[in-house]
């Protein structure tokens, strides 16, 4: 009975032992899941940081250029005022000359 008994323990031991053994390797496998899917969704989020920084700097790159033509355009303009401003005086001069007899 003894004999029986030790086999008893020894089998519950042996399977204890193989709970055991099945534990670590599933832990040891999720570890190595989750490692898999925390690289996965790390690369997610900083391919989508590169591509909110790529829009932000094309936003902004456009903003500079409008900017950049709004000032040319703006000096254009100015110098378009300033030469029509010295054409229309000597517009009115070459009348009233015209008008006064003197050419």
């Amino acid at each position: 009975m003894n004999d029986e008994r030790v086999q008893q323990v020894l089998q519950i031991e042996k399977q204890a032992q193989e709970i055991a053994d099945s534990a670590i390797r599933e832990a040891e496998q999720l570890l190595i899941q989750a490692e898999q899917e925390a690289e996965a969704l790390i690369e997610k989020e900083r391919t989508a940081a590169r591509e909110e920084a790529r829009q932000l700097i094309a936003k902004a790159d456009a903003k500079d250029e409008s900017a950049r033509i709004l000032a040319e355009a703006e000096e254009k303009a100015s110098r378009m005022n300033n030469l029509a401003n010295g054409n229309q005086d000597r517009a009115i001069n070459y009348v009233l000359n015209r008008v006064a007899g003197r050419e």
